[in-house]
């Protein structure tokens, strides 16, 4: 018999205010801009300041927000720990090559070397806990949280594992962004947080951030909600979105009457919103819905925000109005993620009050 999947914590640095806890989101942070960095923690109270130095900026956002969801559980650590990335250390990459070329090939530091793989983020988390158990990062694209989702999922309903440590994190790259916008996949003209929604343009808003939780097959205290289901999809026409909603929600005993509140990606690019917009204004018209993409930015793992605000709403009972994309009240027992990049890896995610 499988065993449910409850999520027992969170923890979150994003491009809002969202390192604390003990707020959800209160205090919104505007801007007019074509890319968003995360709003920073102090990041001397998790990190000793010689360390944060050498750090990558995607290892310091995740060792801040592995912590946070870490304490709330009141673990110390766990039996695995995986994580979502899409681009990884890049940056440290891109840093790497550029002294080669610089110094001649000569007098190189080894620091940005060793930090400019994809599994860093993994490594060190590990590493300063002393977690000796299944370490594994997911390089998926749009789908890298999802992935790692589905891995302790799995993991857990066949009872080989009782926490995990499950995350998904991406730093801004400069490099990326500037090529990205060379193509228009990017917004080339400053968007307000307010404009994204109603953006009549090509393009999205690039950001970062790094999101934290544990998933475990027990429930306690602190937990937030039960985790139904998830799926991936690589390739899906506007035609077929809505049948395979339905067949996943059927796979998981819940009618569509049962969905109390959906949770879309609408990141303002005019080409592959009406996705979105064929649920919101088809599907899912009568059922409240929300929007995330306009407060966190579009970044590989940016879904990982979307399953931070669906699991604060399902535990909160409330939905912000900031989040709101209709004027429907909700009484968030069960609700719907639904998300994709570019007409492609589109991924649902259920969860459900306990």
């Amino acid at each position: 018999m499988k065993k449910s999947v409850y999520i027992n914590s969170v923890g979150s640095v994003s491009a809002q205010k969202t390192y604390d806890n003990s707020e959800f989101l209160e205090e919104i942070r505007n801007y007019n801009a074509t890319e968003l960095k995360v709003v920073s923690p102090d990041y001397k109270a998790y990190i000793p300041p010689a360390a944060a130095r050498r750090m990558a900026k995607g290892i310091k956002m995740s060792t801040v927000s592995s912590q946070t969801a870490l304490k709330e559980a009141g673990l110390e650590n766990v039996d695995a720990i995986i994580v979502g990335t899409g681009l990884g250390c890049l940056d440290d990459s891109a840093k790497f090559v550029g002294d080669i070329i610089n110094n001649d090939e000569q007098y190189l530091t080894p620091t940005r070397f060793i930090q400019s793989s994809h599994n860093t983020v993994a490594g060190q988390i590990a590493l300063g806990m002393g977690c000796k158990g299944y370490n594994f990062t997911y390089v998926n694209s749009a789908v890298s949280f999802e992935s790692s989702l589905l891995d302790a999922q799995m993991q857990l309903e066949n009872n080989e594992a009782s926490n995990i440590l499950v995350g998904g994190v991406d730093e801004l790259v400069d490099h990326h962004v500037r090529s990205h916008q060379l193509i228009r996949h990017f917004k080339t003209e400053p968007v307000t947080l307010a404009g994204v929604l109603e953006s009549k343009t090509e393009g999205a808003i690039m950001a970062e951030g790094s999101h934290f939780f544990i998933l475990s097959n027990e429930k306690q205290d602190s937990t937030y909600a039960e985790l139904l289901g998830i799926d991936i999809y690589n390739k899906l026409s506007q035609e077929q979105l809505v049948g395979q909603i339905d067949s996943f929600l059927k796979d998981h005993n819940t009618p569509i009457d049962d969905v109390d509140l959906i949770v879309l990606g609408n990141n303002g690019d005019v080409n592959f919103d009406g996705y979105y917009l064929s649920l919101s204004q088809g599907l899912f018209k009568d059922t409240p819905q929300a929007c995330f993409k306009h407060l966190s930015g579009e970044f590989d793992t940016a879904s990982a925000f979307a399953f931070w605000m669906a699991c604060k709403i399902v535990k909160t009972q409330s939905v912000p109005k900031v989040v709101k994309f209709n004027d429907l009240e909700a009484t968030p027992k069960t609700v719907l993620i639904y998300n994709q990049y570019r007409g492609e890896n589109h991924s649902f995610a259920l969860l459900k009050k306990c």
